[in-house]
């Protein structure tokens, strides 16, 4: 095969490449052009129903992530309890609350889309085609090293135009609340400790008091074609805090 036959069908394959590549960013863009939020829990909570006037929760909020903004998750959730219709408000000392909700966000970071299913269960894709085709047409090894090469580039170049994002956060959430006059709860925890490379220790141990306690985790997933954190923040905070709003 002389070299000018092979450059022609390096020139239509990368052609051909183009083409695909460019449907598929193109569909991406198109199936991804709106901002998909979703939230889950990984268990339900049902605190007890109080008076009105005990209707009184003290919040912390803490978070491993930089790029996490507490103040306006704060303010999103002070707006979803006071929208609740339940009556529910925060206050300033623990000593006023009837329920202490703690929140420890442990992530919020791009991810792949099954990451959150693994997430609750604790509580992409790459195709070689430039190669494929190019082997496929025929020639030898140089061939298919070539098409290969130039494939991989122009989907490189396509898919760094378009790229489908999801953005993921994670929020342990542990709620504590006043138990009835009377009512005395007892935890009993155990721990398990790793000493050293060789073994580790287990502890365990029992305490009695008046507050009852759940925990969860809350999953939020933000999908779209080239989705930045800016603009995928604040619907996630709206979703989580509205789901956190549920429990009371």
């Amino acid at each position: 095969m002389t070299t000018r036959t092979l450059s022609i069908r390096i020139a239509v394959l990368s052609v051909v490449m183009l083409f695909f590549s460019g449907c598929a960013a193109v569909h991406t863009s198109i199936a991804k052009k709106d901002l998909d939020v979703q939230t889950k829990l990984s268990t339900s909570v049902f605190v007890d129903p109080v008076p009105p006037e005990k209707r009184k929760i003290y919040l912390e909020v803490r978070s491993a992530v930089m790029e996490f903004d507490r103040n306006a998750f704060r303010n999103e959730l002070n707006t979803q309890i006071a929208n609740s219709g339940n009556g529910y408000t925060f206050v300033d000392s623990p000593d006023d609350a009837q329920y202490t909700m703690s929140v420890f966000v442990r992530n919020l970071e791009k991810a792949s889309p099954s990451a959150a299913e693994n997430y609750l269960a604790t509580g992409f894709q790459g195709v070689a085609a430039g190669s494929a085709l190019a082997y496929a047409s025929g020639g030898g090894y140089r061939q298919a090293a070539a098409g290969g090469l130039i494939g991989g580039l122009v989907s490189t170049a396509a898919n760094a135009m378009v790229k489908d994002v999801t953005y993921l956060l994670v929020a342990d959430i542990q709620i504590e609340e006043r138990a009835r006059k009377g009512v005395m709860v007892r935890t009993d925890t155990k721990v398990n400790m790793k000493v050293s490379d060789d073994g580790g220790s287990t502890q365990t141990y029992s305490e009695v008091s008046n507050r009852k306690e759940y925990r969860t985790r809350v999953v939020t997933t933000a999908n779209k074609a080239n989705l930045e954190l800016d603009e995928a923040q604040p619907m996630m905070f709206e979703k989580t805090a509205y789901a956190m709003a549920s429990f009371f």
